[in-house]
């Protein structure tokens, strides 16, 4: 993972006064602050707005100071040199005040990724790297999405205690990612897919035992050509993950035939312990469901395997990974299928381990058991 120095250092930094109520508040005497020191001066006030409520204040401040001391990975270290100190103080101070505007299509949920969900330290510490919020909602369609950071992974097959891998599956490779994307937290679903486009072509609108009237609109969105969905995200600025996105976000870290999630963070090859985090055959009760009501993965995604299978932006070769790139691969430049990555409601564990591709026809057709999630650049 890209865990290098963020910033350049700069010699002294001139230091506006904070307000007396605010030192009094944390207990901090004024002549303490009056001083000045090497700093490593941040690129940007966001990464000195520790809070991610958009302004440098006094809530940063205190944050800071609460970790003062060893803190290797902490938002708080500003300067990633391992220690909260009198660096970050000062940068953060130089910043005192101003604003912070990350993503201005965005609204931020959570800056600084959930330890709880986000448990790889390492994964955490290239999220905190970016200087970019962890979880954001997409202001132009109400979808909420993830920061994946830069990274290096072992792409391709990973087989289950149950099933071994198909040849369009094979060699695996190392891949490199260089930039941090965002993922959509979950798979588009039909009321985020109508209000766009004041249609649903979903075959699953009705009520079910399994799934009351009421969370009809939040299954995901399916029965939709690879045309429609193109036309939503030029609609949104949106756009579909390559396949190796897809799989990099997928595993989060993991190498298993399955993602981790709650009580086993390092993934799994283990089939009967797939129904914690998919709807797929044995579970799915031949229909969609209410996306995220299965266990997330270790970047916070849900329904990663099973639901609907989901399209990516990769045109579809089964020798591909003999000759793709090691860097930011995109698939074939032409093709007549269009790959497909995750399982879904109706098939077994095998099509859901981190490692699947498949192929559907693009542009023509829809199937009810495809739909789709989204993808940003920062």
């Amino acid at each position: 993972m890209n865990t290098s120095t963020r910033h350049a250092p700069v010699t002294t930094v001139v230091r506006p006064a904070l307000p007396a109520a605010v030192l009094r508040a944390l207990g901090i005497a004024a002549a303490a602050l009056a001083f000045a020191v090497p700093a490593a001066h941040a690129q940007s006030p966001c990464l000195a707005d520790l809070d991610g409520n958009g302004v440098v204040g006094a809530a940063d401040l205190a944050r800071l100071l609460g970790n003062w001391g060893a803190c290797p990975g902490c938002p708080s270290d500003i300067n990633d040199d391992g220690q909260v100190n009198a660096a970050d103080l000062s940068t953060l101070l130089g910043f005192w005040g101003e604003s912070c505007a990350p993503l201005p299509w965005a609204t931020v949920l959570e800056f600084e990724p959930n330890p709880s969900v986000v448990t790889n330290s390492s994964l955490r510490a290239a999220i905190a790297a970016t200087g970019l919020p962890w979880r954001v909602r997409d202001n132009g369609t109400n979808i909420e999405m993830t920061l994946i950071p830069p990274g290096l992974f072992i792409m391709g097959c990973s087989p289950s205690n149950a099933f071994p891998c198909y040849d369009q599956e094979s060699p695996a490779h190392f891949v490199t990612l260089t930039n941090a994307y965002y993922m959509g937290r979950y798979e588009v679903t039909q009321a985020q897919w109508t209000a766009q486009t004041g249609s649903n072509p979903s075959s699953f609108q009705s009520a079910s035992a399994q799934v009351p009237a009421q969370q009809v609109p939040s299954r995901p969105v399916e029965s939709v050509t690879v045309a429609a969905i193109e036309g939503f995200l030029a609609a949104t600025n949106l756009r579909l993950p390559t396949e190796a996105e897809w799989e990099y976000a997928c595993r989060a870290g993991t190498a298993t035939a399955f993602h981790g999630f709650a009580g086993v963070p390092n993934g799994t090859n283990d089939d009967t312990l797939f129904g914690d985090i998919a709807w797929f055959g044995l579970n799915g009760n031949g229909q969609t469901h209410p996306v995220g009501q299965k266990a997330q993965n270790g970047f916070g995604l849900f329904d990663m395997s099973g639901n609907v299978i989901e399209y990516v932006s990769d045109w579809y070769s089964e020798t591909y990974y003999s000759s793709s790139p090691s860097t930011n691969p995109t698939g074939p430049a032409t093709g007549t299928y269009r790959v497909i990555r995750g399982g879904g409601w109706g098939f077994t564990s095998r099509f859901g381990r981190s490692s699947w591709r498949g192929f559907t026809s693009a542009p023509g057709g829809a199937d009810y058991h495809y739909g789709f999630r989204v993808a940003r650049n920062p």
